[in-house]
């Protein structure tokens, strides 16, 4: 079994001031040519973006790059998130500016609003193989730590999600200001790029994504309150939960609903247009029996319903998540 390697990025900022000694990744000539592929997650939003109106933003960002930049489904997630796959391809080179291209525009329109003078530091989910990883980490955590000193970017390898059986990917955890984060993929690209098993299996972009569909992920614990199914008959096999509309109940906190509803109610409004479940969320003072979480009422087939779930609770998480990832 592989050793999971969880790198740390504490005081990785203290030498932020100091001159980074860059050394170049090797450029093997039979590489040169070769294609290669990198998959990364992006929110159903961040797709519509890099998409563009009638696709015309991936296709300037292709016809600039030179490289392909392929897309899951808006409803086919990587398992256990509500994020879809970017696939980008082509001779390194290529694809490096392709993946530089993607990731300055969605800084640009996080960060459009931050009148810092300071870079941004943001975080990019690599997918990687999880026979790949080891080439990663190297022995004993040696090129993983090259690659951080070198880079000065945050690299955190994530144990394999043992929830979805089959899935042998794995989130390579990058965290950084853009000229960081470009350089630490660089640097992976270039150790993937030796890994034969990598090459081989890298054309089929999204394999798991059919098989994972409909698929509850639900929500992480303590994130949301109660669950509390509105139906007789939910658990009890009468009916096909697909063809049929549930309804459930959880609880939200009441200082976190504004992270569900969004401003002037967008985010609601998406989680109900992806998932395709109906949303209603209480009036104010309107609690659930003891406790202060407003209802949030989700309608629908199930499949919808656990899409909905996990939705919300990622948008509760938010606050949470960002503490702790410290940016």
């Amino acid at each position: 079994m592989a050793t999971d390697y969880n790198s740390s990025i504490e005081g990785l900022r203290e030498h932020s001031s100091s001159p980074r000694k860059s050394q170049s990744p090797p450029h093997p000539s039979d590489h040169e040519e070769n294609k290669i592929s990198v998959k990364f997650l992006l929110s159903n939003a961040e797709a519509g973006s890099i998409i563009g109106k009638g696709g015309s933003t991936i296709s300037d960002f292709q016809s600039r790059s030179g490289a392909r930049i392929q897309l899951s489904r808006n409803n086919e997630f990587f398992p256990g998130t509500m994020d879809r796959i970017v696939m980008v391809s082509g001779p390194i080179d290529d694809v490096l500016k392709a993946v530089d291209l993607i990731l300055n525009k969605l800084l640009d329109e996080s960060y459009v609003e931050d009148g810092g003078d300071a870079d941004p530091r943001s975080k990019v989910r690599l997918v990687v193989p999880n026979s790949s990883c080891g080439g990663i980490i190297g022995k004993g955590g040696a090129t993983i730590k090259s690659f951080i000193e070198d880079s000065r970017a945050g690299i955190k390898i994530l144990p394999q999600d043992e929830n979805f059986p089959g899935l042998h990917d794995r989130l390579v955890i990058v965290i950084g200001t853009l000229g960081e984060q470009m350089r630490a993929i660089e640097l992976i690209l270039y150790k993937l790029a030796e890994d034969t098993h990598y090459i081989q299996n890298m054309n089929a972009p999204f394999p798991y994504a059919a098989a994972y569909v409909g698929m509850n992920y639900g929500p992480p614990n303590g994130v949301i309150g109660g669950r509390f199914p509105n139906n007789r008959y939910q658990n009890k096999g009468q009916f096909n939960s697909e063809d049929r509309n549930n309804s459930v109940t959880i609880g939200v906190a009441d200082e976190r609903i504004g992270l569900v509803l969004g401003r002037n109610g967008r985010s609601v409004m998406e989680i109900s247009q992806v998932s395709g479940a109906r949303i209603k969320i209480s009036d104010r003072g309107d609690f659930i029996s003891g406790t202060s979480d407003r209802k949030v009422t989700i309608t629908g087939p199930q499949r919808a319903i656990s899409i909905a779930e996990s939705m919300i609770s990622k948008k509760v998480a938010t606050v949470t998540e960002t503490r702790e990832d410290g940016f």
